[in-house]
């Protein structure tokens, strides 16, 4: 009697085969350098491609879950180097590479992306200059998004102080660095948009490293930046730093402080320029009372007018009292306005919302960043934001009571 055979299914081969190669060590977490080429991207999010060198090729898939934290974006073409599993994909008995990371040989994965990116923008015309907004001469108020505990946000308030006190500021939180930090920008720069009293927008934080930046050369902040009917500055980081988002702002600041000294004029250079041009009209006042002058004494030396002299004399006693009444209005005048401008100084500084926070007030926000201005506005236990002159403070609303402040006490 012959020994029965025994026959395996197709399929029964390749999930053998495919159990020996996920069963070696060797094929595991490991390392391949190469060529990508026939890439493509599928629309359910996978990349398919070959990894080849000069005598081989390896069939190789990036599953959708895995290449949504690689920051650049594969090509046909490009050296890389691939970290992932060998195994058998068994419908079609063939063993491929799954890649987990990717990473470009000899450059920075975050310097090829910002690279790729800022070539992609730079052809679709996010850059040129025809697109960027002129920025008010003398805005009355300004948004600035940043984080509240950064000392970027310090350098411009001191700066705005300095340079003009009368403007008024709106401060909008953001994250400024780490996972989901571009979502909260563009969400900040949309809320911006959305009030009328804003005449310009400072997008700032302090220096940092690639890694700290990246929010700023994300693609939605570029696009947010661009799609702001409001001017935008952009102060990232320090003189060396350049993102994608100082490429399409309207105005690039090197520092936070450069970017409030474009923003506002010096309230003393504009004081010593009205004093200058005071100046020139009393000067100019001078001169053609002295033209006169010169005229009417000319027209005394002339032997037509030796015998009515005495008249003569009194018309030029009155000139030099009229001189003298015109030097003095003037000079009151402009005392007055200046007088008058110094006041109007004064009385916008009051008004300053960090003056006022200073004396011990607060504003309240909730979890949104929405200004809370009432106690209707508020859930019994939502998580509330208080800003103070000096920080913030998270709480929650324990207890709700209406009515007026001043008949409870």
């Amino acid at each position: 009697m012959s020994e029965e055979k025994k026959i395996f299914r197709v399929s029964d081969i390749n999930r053998y085969v495919k159990g020996l190669l996920q069963g070696d060590p060797r094929l595991r977490d490991i390392w391949v350098a190469g060529e990508i080429s026939n890439y493509k991207h599928h629309r359910s999010g996978h990349m398919y491609f070959t990894l080849k060198d000069q005598s081989s090729s390896l069939r190789s898939v990036f599953f959708r879950r895995d290449n949504l934290r690689c920051p650049f974006n594969p090509e046909s073409g490009m050296e890389v180097i691939i970290n992932g599993n060998i195994s058998v994909y068994e419908p079609d008995g063939v063993y491929q590479l799954y890649v987990t990371e990717m990473e470009p040989a000899g450059m920075g994965s975050l310097y090829l992306a910002f690279e790729q990116l800022k070539n992609k923008l730079e052809q679709e015309g996010l850059f040129r200059n025809e697109y960027k907004k002129t920025l008010p001469p003398k805005p009355e108020k300004i948004a600035i998004i940043t984080s509240p505990s950064g000392a970027a946000l310090q350098d411009i308030l001191i700066t705005v102080k300095t340079r003009f006190p009368n403007v008024r500021l709106c401060i909008v939180e953001s994250l400024v660095q780490g996972a989901g930090a571009a979502a909260d920008i563009v969400r900040a720069i949309e809320l911006v948009n959305r009030l009328d009293d804003i005449d310009l927008i400072i997008l700032a934080r302090g220096g940092g490293s690639l890694e700290d930046l990246w929010p700023f050369n994300e693609e939605i902040v570029a696009r947010a930046i661009f799609r702001s009917h409001l001017p935008v500055i952009s102060a990232i980081g320090h003189e060396t730093d350049y993102t994608i988002a100082d490429f399409v702002a309207d105005l690039r600041a090197a520092t936070p402080t450069a970017a409030a000294q474009a923003a506002v004029p010096d309230l003393a250079e504009m004081i010593a320029a009205i004093n200058r041009f005071n100046e020139k009209i009393v000067n100019a006042l001078q001169a053609r009372l002295q033209r006169e002058k010169q005229l009417i004494d000319q027209a005394i030396s002339d032997r037509v007018f030796s015998l009515p002299g005495k008249r003569l004399k009194e018309a030029q006693d009155r000139l030099d009292r009229f001189e003298t009444q015109l030097k003095r209005e003037a000079k009151n005048y402009f005392r007055l306005k200046n007088m008058e401008l110094s006041s109007l100084i004064e009385k916008l500084d009051g008004y300053s919302p960090l003056k006022i926070m200073n004396r011990g007030y607060s504003f309240c926000r909730d979890d949104n960043g929405n200004i809370i201005r009432s106690i209707k506005e508020i859930k019994l236990n939502e998580v509330l934001q208080l800003s103070f002159s000096d920080g913030t403070a998270r709480c929650r609303a324990e207890v709700l009571e209406e009515g007026s402040i001043i008949e409870r006490s």
